[in-house]
């Protein structure tokens, strides 16, 4: 398009401003060239063409290499920028690769860690609480005593319920990664009465939640109510208990409270992390809890803000 102006005045600027956009666009060289070459042409032949043919031809020929030499100019400064452009895709593409390299190396380091775990789970834990339900089962069925053997079934029931949580969790330590982990359903707040009553302790479960929250905040609630039913059983038995399920217009709960114990603490082993990981567990979710003692019990309270499912 510049070329007719090139060729009936002296215009220099059009063309050589069109001659590096074509060179930073195009990677056709001979098109460089040809245009390169009418542009020369045209600078150096002039409007009418016969009266420059007719005249000195030595003087065309020079002001032709001349505007050859000029559109050189915007056409090697056209080719640098995008041979600086593909270096630069180049190197993002290099460091890519890279990030996705050390991606893939912090996964393979995470799966043989989760396998080692998955591992040390099945053939320790799950084997020791194998002889748990084992022993609860004899002592079931040679007790003469009433309570000891309801003692004995119930702890039979929690070995039974812990074994299939540990292999759920095995399972998915193992087929972390995959696109089909097999997850084990997640508890929700309609298992809260079997959990109560699975407990053996004194609990009152009162009040009601929604049925539309989502399954994050039911689970929060549901692991809340357990953890505090362990500590419970842990720092304060035969304390009764009372789980209270609360929800308003903006949010939701439970309130887990437990009085003086009646027994002696059991001397457990404990990471003292459960309340810690739920705590972490509310903040995720933009909640809160708060614990604390009592007079003479402890007190458990989990607010959430009501997310629909």
């Amino acid at each position: 398009m510049t070329l007719p102006a090139a060729l009936i005045v002296n215009v220099l600027a059009a063309p050589v401003i069109a001659l590096f956009a074509l060179s930073v666009q195009s990677r056709r060289r001979w098109l460089l060239a040809v245009c390169g070459g009418l542009f020369a042409a045209a600078n150096a032949l002039g409007w009418p063409i016969a009266e420059q043919l007719t005249s000195d031809q030595n003087w065309t020929v020079v002001t032709f290499v001349y505007q050859l030499a000029t559109a050189a100019a915007p056409i090697l400064l056209g080719q640098l920028v995008q041979a600086a452009a593909d270096l630069r895709a180049r190197i993002d593409e290099i460091e890519a690769t890279k990030r996705h390299e050390r991606e893939l190396y912090a996964q393979s380091v995470l799966a043989r860690e989760r396998n080692q775990l998955a591992r040390e789970m099945h053939d320790v834990v799950s084997h020791q609480v194998s002889l748990i339900s084992v022993q609860a089962g004899a002592l079931q069925v040679t007790a003469s005593d009433p309570g000891v053997r309801d003692a004995a079934a119930s702890i039979r029931t929690l070995s039974s319920t812990t074994l299939e949580e540990l292999r759920s969790m095995v399972t998915l330590l193992r087929a972390a990664g995959t696109e089909s982990p097999g997850l084990a359903p997640q508890p929700t707040v309609g298992g809260l009465p079997g959990l109560v009553a699975a407990s053996g302790l004194p609990v009152t479960l009162t009040g009601e939640l929604p049925a539309d929250l989502s399954p994050a905040t039911q689970r929060a609630i549901y692991r809340t109510v357990q953890e505090a039913l362990t500590n419970a059983r842990k720092h304060a038995p035969g304390s009764p208990i009372s789980v209270c399920l609360w929800s308003d217009e903006s949010s939701c709960g439970v309130t887990v409270v437990n009085g003086r114990p009646t027994e002696e603490p059991l001397d457990l082993p404990s990471a003292k992390l459960g309340l810690l990981g739920l705590r972490e567990r509310a903040d995720l979710l933009g909640g809160s809890l708060s614990t604390g003692p009592t007079q003479g019990g402890f007190h458990v309270h989990l607010a959430l803000p009501r997310t629909p499912a």
